[in-house]
């Protein structure tokens, strides 16, 4: 059949109502109304539409005039249908990766407008809503809580199958692994020293820029490692 004509093949048929239609390539069925705006698909797809007597080929340009051209008429992207374009551009970003909302403040970039409001709430402003009941600890996301949760149940899930250590979490046990294997990705870039994780390089650079973020509420010396203050502050209670 010549593309030349813009007729669309019908395929196959499956349910009743709206006259379900199929597109070439895709796995969903659609209704006409929501194949109104087919005509961003390219000429080699073809739609089946069933009626009584049997197949019929529809002109392209009677698919995309059915039922006028309204603004709330559904898009379709890839063969899934969604109930206006908004939503489809949206969707569209879990394919193309596209986060064109940033933080103005970090450099985290975000798909969705109510995520970076979210985000600027919780992170820049302090707020921290969820609380756990266990102890005194604050967090602003239910997932950091629910990880949190795991310090009191004792729960350690993730296991390494090189040695008998368990985990609290994935990540741990990913960079745990890193000590069997050796691999040490994250590289400083002022000397030609490697860690197995970010958190150990970010500790490592304090030691090039003399930041020191742990201070003792007893005394006036600061530290650039937390542990390095723990040890400190023996010197004050024994």
């Amino acid at each position: 059949m010549s593309s030349n004509s813009e007729e669309l093949r019908i395929l196959s048929v499956h349910g009743k109502g709206e006259y379900p239609l199929a597109v070439d390539g895709h796995d969903n069925l659609f209704t006409v109304f929501k194949l109104e705006t087919l005509s961003s698909l390219s000429a080699e797809h073809s739609v089946a539409k069933r009626l009584e007597g049997g197949e019929q080929l529809v002109h392209r340009e009677e698919l995309t005039g059915h039922r006028g051209g309204g603004k709330d008429r559904p898009a379709v992207l890839s063969g899934e249908c969604f109930p206006d374009k908004t939503n489809m551009v949206i969707h569209r970003r879990t394919h193309t990766g596209e986060k064109p909302y940033g933080c103005d403040q970090c450099t985290e970039r975000f798909k969705l407008k109510d995520s970076l409001k979210s985000h600027m709430r919780r992170t820049h402003s302090g707020e921290k809503p969820y609380r756990c009941d266990q102890c005194v600890k604050c967090y602003y996301r239910s997932s950091h809580l629910k990880r949190h949760m795991k310090t009191h149940s004792g729960e350690k899930p993730y296991r390494c199958d090189q040695c008998v250590k368990r985990f609290s979490r994935s990540c741990i046990l990913k960079e745990h692994l890193r000590t069997h294997s050796g691999e040490k990705p994250y590289r400083c870039n002022q000397c030609v020293k490697r860690f197995i994780s970010s958190s150990h390089l970010n500790v490592h650079m304090r030691t090039h820029s003399g930041e020191k973020p742990y201070r003792c509420n007893q005394c006036v010396k600061r530290f650039s490692q937390s542990s390095a203050l723990k040890r400190h502050m023996r010197t004050h209670y024994g």
